[in-house]
């Protein structure tokens, strides 16, 4: 008859290198997540700067373009311009 102790040893063993092996592939992907979170942070970063830093500048095309004022606003002096009220 074979020893219950020698069983329950093998089947502790065998749960806790499963628990480590677990443990191993999550913190695996938790590390690979950021740094992929850093990656996409400085490439974002990078890439706002930049547009920041052209629009700063005028473009090589249009140096002179300026932008232009709004068109004046007309004022309404008589009360029979808004047909509707009376």
């Amino acid at each position: 008859m074979p020893s219950l102790d020698h069983d329950s040893a093998n089947s502790n063993e065998t749960y806790w290198s499963g628990i480590a092996g677990i443990l191993a592939i999550h913190l695996a992907v938790l590390f690979a997540v950021s740094v992929a979170a850093l990656v996409y942070l400085n490439w974002s970063s990078n890439a706002a700067l930049a547009d920041f830093m052209a629009k700063d500048k005028p473009s090589a095309s249009e140096p002179s373009q300026l932008p232009q004022p709004p068109a004046p606003v007309q004022v309404v002096k008589s009360k029979s311009a808004c047909p509707g009220k009376v």
